[in-house]
C-alpha cells in the first residue's frame, strides 16, 4: 500500500493578507460622468491609409504611423528617419471609415504596432530605470498569484507522476469540475463533462477554434469581429477568412451589441466578441447577447472569450450562452493571475467537442497534465463559493476521487485558505481599482466606470491620438499606459491604465499622470471636473 501522502496534508503557506492602505483613499477628486465610446476610424487615422504607397502593406501603414507620432516629438523623437517619411507624403487617394473595417490590413497593422509597442518602445529603445509600468494588463502575480490551495496540486501532481498523456479534451474530473462549475454561472441552464475541453490557455483557445471552424470553410460573408478587442485574437481570425470589424460602443460601462446584430448574415461563419472589454471593462448588454445568439444562423459560431469577466457583480448569465451555436472561452490568465501557465477551458455543445477532441489531438495532442489537478480543486472551490458554501465537510471531499486519498480536515483547511485569499485579493483589487478611477477623474480626462477586470480606460481630451499620448507620458514622466489603438480603439486619446499593482509603484504612478494631465489640460485651473 503507498505511503504517499493525501492531497492537502501538511502545510499550505498562503500569502500575507493584502488589503488597500488608507493612503488609497486619499486625494480622491471627483467620481466618472457617464461617457459613451466609439471605436471606429477617425480622420486622423484615416491620412495615415490616404498617404500610404500601398494602403494594403501593413508594414508600411505601421512606418507612416510611427512617423507621425514621432514627427510631433520633434527633437525628442527616437527615429527621426521615420518623421521625415512622413513629412515627406502627401494625400493620394481618399479612404471611406467601412473601408478601413474591412481591410485585411487594419487588423495587421494594429497587430503590427502592438508587435513594436512591446518589442520596439517599451521594452526595446524607450526602456530605462525608473519607469514606472501601468500598461501590463495582468495582476502582479508575485503579490496576488495563485492561492496556495491551487500550487499546492500543481507541487502534488508533479510529486505523483500525473504529467503524462491524457485524453486530448482533458481529464475527465477536471473537465466535470468545471462542467459544474459553469453550469452554476448561468440561468437555467446545465453543462456536462461533455461540453468541456481544457485549453493552453485564450489565446490559444481562440486560434484553435478559429483553425478548426473556418480553415477550408468557403463563405462570401465576413467573420464579424466586436472593437474593442485583443489584436492575436483578431488576427487569428482575420488570417483564415476575411474579417470586418465593428465598433461595439460602450454607454456608461455596459457594450451595445446592436451594430453586430445589424450586420448578421445568414452565411455569416462566426462572431468573436468580448463578454467583459478590454481596455474599458465594459459588461455587454445581456439582452442584447440573447438577442444576437438567438438571430444568429445555425452555422453561424457565436464565439465569446470572456477572460475579462471578473471582477465585476456576482450575476448569473444567461441560458443563451450554452447554446449549440455558441462557443466560449476562459482561461487562469486575468482572474487567478497566472498567465505564464497558460491553462484554460472552453465550453461548447458536446457535439463540438466530439469534433473538436480529433483536432486536439491531431493539432497539440493535449493540455499539460499536471495542471489538471489544479484545474478540478480550482474549479470545485469556486463553485462552492458561488453556492455560498461557507466550508468543506464530507459531501465535499466524496467530489473527490478516492486516489487523492484526502482527509476531510484538510479539505476543510484548504478550502478556509482559499477563500480567505480570494476575498483579500478582490478586496484589495477592487480598491485599488476604485482609488485610481477616484484619482484620474481631473480636468482634462474621461474615466470609464468598469464594470469588470483590472482596467481603467481613460480619455485624454488633449490627445486625439492615444500612441501620441504614451510617448509623451513616457518621455515626460516615465509612466508608460497602454495605447487604445492596440486594443482596436481606432479614434481619439484612449488609454488604458492597470490597477492591480502594489500600492507604492501605483500612488507615485498616479501623482505623475495626474502631473501631466493637469499640464496638459485646457482647463488646468478648474479642480474635481469629471
Amino acid at each position: 500500500m503507498s505511503t504517499r501522502p493525501g492531497l492537502f496534508a501538511g502545510p499550505l503557506l498562503p500569502r500575507p493578507r493584502s488589503t488597500p492602505t488608507p493612503a488609497l483613499h486619499a486625494r480622491t477628486p471627483g467620481s466618472p460622468s457617464p461617457v459613451r465610446l466609439d471605436f471606429g476610424p477617425d480622420e486622423h487615422l484615416a491620412a495615415v491609409f490616404e498617404r500610404a504607397g500601398d494602403p494594403a502593406d501593413p508594414a508600411e501603414l505601421r512606418d507612416l504611423y510611427v512617423g507621425r507620432v514621432e514627427d510631433a516629438l520633434g527633437p525628442r523623437s527616437t527615429r527621426p528617419h521615420l518623421a521625415q517619411a512622413w513629412r515627406a507624403t502627401r494625400p493620394r487617394r481618399a479612404v471611406t471609415e467601412e473601408e478601413i473595417l474591412a481591410s485585411r490590413s487594419t487588423v495587421r497593422f494594429v497587430k503590427e504596432m502592438f508587435n513594436h509597442y512591446f518589442r520596439d518602445d517599451l521594452y526595446g529603445s524607450l526602456r530605462r530605470p525608473g519607469q514606472l509600468i501601468l500598461s501590463s494588463g495582468s495582476v502582479d502575480e508575485e503579490v496576488w498569484g495563485l492561492p496556495a490551495a491551487v500550487k499546492h496540486c500543481i507541487s502534488y501532481a508533479l510529486e505523483r507522476d500525473w504529467y503524462g498523456y491524457s485524453d486530448s479534451r482533458g481529464r475527465e474530473p477536471a473537465r466535470e469540475a468545471v462542467a459544474a462549475y459553469e453550469s452554476a454561472k448561468l440561468d437555467g441552464a446545465r453543462y456536462d463533462l461533455g461540453n468541456v475541453a481544457l485549453t493552453m490557455g485564450g489565446t490559444f483557445a481562440v486560434n484553435s477554434v478559429a483553425d478548426f471552424v473556418l480553415t477550408g470553410r468557403a463563405t462570401t460573408a465576413p467573420v464579424l469581429c466586436a472593437i474593442p478587442n485583443y489584436p492575436p485574437l483578431v488576427e487569428s481570425l482575420a488570417r483564415r477568412a476575411p474579417t470586418r470589424l465593428v465598433s461595439t460602443p460602450s454607454v456608461d460601462g455596459v457594450t451595445s451589441l446592436a451594430p453586430i446584430i445589424e450586420q448578421l448574415r445568414p452565411d455569416t461563419p462566426l462572431v468573436l466578441l468580448q463578454t467583459a472589454a478590454n481596455p474599458t471593462g465594459a459588461l455587454v448588454d445581456e439582452a442584447e447577447l440573447e438577442t444576437l445568439i438567438r438571430r444568429a444562423g445555425p452555422h453561424t459560431m457565436i464565439l465569446l472569450d470572456e477572460c475579462h469577466e471578473w471582477l465585476g457583480p456576482n450575476q448569473r448569465w444567461s441560458a443563451a450562452r450554452a447554446a449549440d451555436h455558441v462557443v466560449r472561452i476562459s482561461s487562469l490568465s486575468k482572474n487567478w493571475s497566472a498567465p505564464g501557465l497558460k491553462v484554460g477551458w472552453l465550453l461548447a455543445s458536446e457535439q463540438f467537442i466530439d469534433r473538436y477532441y480529433e483536432y486536439a489531438s491531431s493539432s497539440y495532442g493535449g493540455p499539460p497534465s499536471f495542471f489538471y489537478t489544479a484545474i478540478e480543486v480550482l474549479a470545485r472551490m469556486e463553485r462552492w463559493r458561488l453556492e455560498g458554501r461557507t466550508s468543506a465537510g464530507p459531501a465535499e471531499c466524496a467530489e473527490f476521487e478516492s486516489d487523492y486519498r484526502m482527509a476531510g480536515g484538510d479539505l476543510a483547511r484548504a478550502y478556509a485558505g482559499y477563500t480567505a485569499e480570494r476575498a483579500s485579493r478582490e478586496e484589495a483589487l477592487l480598491g485599488l481599482r476604485d482609488a485610481a478611477t477616484s484619482r484620474l477623474c481631473l480636468p482634462g480626462t474621461e474615466i470609464v466606470a468598469a464594470r469588470s477586470s483590472i482596467n481603467v480606460a481613460v480619455r485624454l481630451r488633449a490627445y486625439d491620438d492615444s500612441y501620441a499620448a504614451f510617448r509623451d507620458l513616457l518621455d515626460q514622466e516615465d509612466v508608460s499606459v497602454f495605447p487604445g489603438l492596440l486594443t482596436f480603439c481606432l479614434s481619439g486619446g484612449l488609454v488604458r491604465v492597470t490597477t492591480a499593482r502594489r500600492w507604492d509603484e501605483l500612488a507615485p504612478a498616479l501623482d505623475r499622470v495626474e502631473r501631466f494631465v493637469r499640464a496638459h489640460s485646457p482647463v488646468a485651473s478648474l479642480v474635481g471636473e469629471g
